[in-house]
């Protein structure tokens, strides 16, 4: 990447580009040519076709071409397991991390922190509690990112102020919110650099020894890992089709009818298809089968049926 980033103060380094990702060219942004328009929602529309595995006419519609380029970002996203064996651009990570404190935060608490995992031998432990997913010890960045109410008792107790609401479910639901929100607009700078990416929710499967490896305080909660670099052109990943919006947007109150029922199934169908045509094994019964498996017993859970017991241990009573 030639663009650097002055984090001081937030301007482009005189000499180097203009980010990439800017949609138009023109003076007036707001207002392009007619044949940017064209390019613009043409990109768009084959983004969204991607997205809902669909033709044109089944897709949703969007006129509006402000801001198609971070839009085409959004929508290419992909789950990146290969990785090249190059090193990241210097300042990749602080640019990230700038971004995932970007992210809002509730009532500003900013209750997560971020551990980046570099040593070979802690990565290869991590990855064996991970289910020994090989990009977690080959991903050129490999970030953990955690649900920390550690840091807001200590603030409390050099204060001389009582923590007990941080024995809440809710402070560790807040705690674990804010968290996936930096981590996810982490995820959308790596991508607008030309990184690929992928979370490593496998972490819960055993939060204490994570939490150990890490040398997690009390009240410190590793939510997911994620990798970071460049996608290795070899192994592309493609983009995997979403249900529906009508499946998943209601308006005004909740349903799940009959006609959602019917769309899912379309849905079965389609992924079913994406399956073959990547060469991947094809879940029995398509993707509905493959859910409802998921949360048929403790036993699918994959030993995060454990996870109340486990953070009782790291020291969350959530009462």
């Amino acid at each position: 990447m030639s663009t650097k980033v002055d984090l001081v103060s937030s301007t482009m380094i005189p000499g180097d580009t203009a980010p990439a990702s800017r949609p138009f060219t023109k003076s007036d942004p707001q207002h392009p040519a007619p044949s940017e328009r064209r390019r613009s929602t043409e990109g768009l529309e084959l983004r969204l076709n991607q997205r809902y595995g669909s033709a044109a006419s089944q897709s949703p519609r969007f006129e509006d071409q402000r801001g198609t380029a971070t839009l085409e970002g959004l929508l290419s996203h992909r789950s990146v397991r290969r990785y090249l064996q190059q090193p990241l651009e210097p300042g990749t990570l602080e640019l990230l991390i700038a971004a995932a404190q970007s992210a809002a935060s509730s009532s500003n608490l900013q209750l997560w922190s971020v551990v980046n995992v570099e040593d070979p031998e802690l990565r290869q432990a991590l990855s064996s509690l991970a289910g020994d997913q090989a990009h977690v010890r080959s991903a050129p960045l490999f970030l953990v990112w955690v649900a920390d109410l550690h840091r807001a008792s200590e603030l409390a107790r050099l204060r001389g102020l009582p923590d007990d609401g941080l024995n809440y479910l809710e402070s560790l639901l807040v705690a674990s919110v804010d968290a996936a929100l930096a981590a996810q607009n982490a995820v959308v700078a790596a991508e607008a650099l030309g990184l690929g990416t992928v979370y490593i929710g496998a972490l819960r499967n055993h939060p204490d020894h994570v939490a150990a490896l890490l040398g997690l305080p009390r009240h410190a909660f590793a939510v997911f890992g994620l990798c970071v670099g460049w996608p290795d052109p070899a192994a592309a990943a493609p983009v995997k089709p979403r249900l529906p919006q009508a499946v998943v947007v209601h308006h005004e109150r909740y349903r799940f009818a009959e006609q959602e029922h019917a769309q899912v199934e379309e849905y079965d169908q389609l992924m079913q298809r994406f399956y073959a045509s990547q060469q991947m094994p094809v879940p029995e019964g398509g993707w509905s089968w493959h859910s409802a498996r998921r949360f048929a017993s403790a036993a699918a859970l994959n030993g995060r049926h454990l996870l109340r017991e486990a953070l009782a241990r790291l020291g969350f009573e959530l009462r």
